[in-house]
């Protein structure tokens, strides 16, 4: 059995076979999921799991380069604003959008990971930095 790193085997299978700039999008349940994109539903009810239980999980175990938020997540949703200051912190560049086209930009995604989460506009598409 796995020990380290993310136990989800098909969150770990995406991030294991991504390379320099693809992304991935960790999703509140009314995301829309583009068709094409791969989805790992991983909610169970609403709010759980929620959005900062899996992108803390995630960042524990992916290099992230670049984050990009829903511009209305700055004023919709305080808390999905808040946390976008540690990834400064981290040296992970953050972008805003307008939510239209963050969902415009999900259709590149190689996976979607929806969450539980039932606050307004928490998403995020994550890219992937190099580790060396």
């Amino acid at each position: 059995m796995k020990k380290l790193g993310h136990l989800n085997r098909d969150i770990a299978r995406v991030m294991a076979g991504m390379g320099h700039t693809d992304s991935l999008v960790i999703a509140d349940c009314g995301l829309p999921i583009p068709a094409g994109v791969e989805c790992i539903d991983v909610s169970l009810t609403l709010g759980v799991p929620g959005f900062f239980d899996v992108l803390d999980t995630v960042l524990a175990d992916f290099k992230a380069e670049r984050a990009v938020f829903a511009s209305e997540s700055l004023t919709q949703n305080a808390a999905v604003a808040a946390r976008m200051t540690q990834f400064s912190d981290a040296q992970i560049t953050v972008d805003h959008v307008p939510h239209e086209e963050f969902k415009r930009l999900c259709q590149r995604a190689k996976v979607v990971i929806r969450t539980g989460e039932c606050s307004p506009y928490a998403n995020v598409i994550l890219h992937s930095g190099v580790i060396f």
